[in-house]
């Protein structure tokens, strides 16, 4: 069962899978107005599964993006966060395990990439890519784990 989390006035509450690493629940206790925005683009249902701050390894505070992946049943749904402020390149991809199924955002975005989405989340891959333009990027992540693997 998914534990709420509390947010400011307004907003709605955020759903955590009892799944989530710690890095996830951090992110979302550091800002909970965003891991609960992005839930709201994705839909109704949704629970946040994980959470990265992006380029990986950075410390949260200095994140230039924070990737977001939502389950919900066996759909997923991945946003990707711009904490830079301004317009950058993003680019979010995800595809069912199959390599079939695939949805993809790109573009120039001030707030974020997505949502995206995928019919079946398990083990879905998610490529995520964030710079000041397609060929200049300093974020360039792909993972297989962003949606629960089992």
């Amino acid at each position: 069962m998914a534990a709420p989390q509390a947010v400011a006035a307004g907003q709605p509450a955020v759903s955590i899978s009892p799944r989530a690493d710690a890095t996830t629940r951090a992110l979302v206790q550091e800002d909970p107005q965003a891991a609960a925005a992005a839930a709201t683009v994705c839909g109704t249902g949704y629970t946040l599964f994980r959470g990265v701050p992006l380029p990986e390894g950075t410390d949260p505070s200095q994140r230039f993006g924070t990737l977001f992946s939502y389950q919900n049943g066996s759909k997923g749904c991945a946003i990707l966060d711009n904490n830079v402020g301004v317009s950058q390149y993003m680019y979010l991809h995800v595809c069912k395990v199959d390599n079939t199924g695939c949805d993809t955002d790109s573009g120039n975005f001030t707030e974020y990439a997505g949502p995206v989405y995928v019919a079946n989340s398990v083990c879905a891959p998610v490529t995520a890519k964030m710079g000041q333009s397609s060929s200049s990027l300093y974020t360039n992540f792909k993972s297989e784990y962003m949606f629960t693997c089992d």
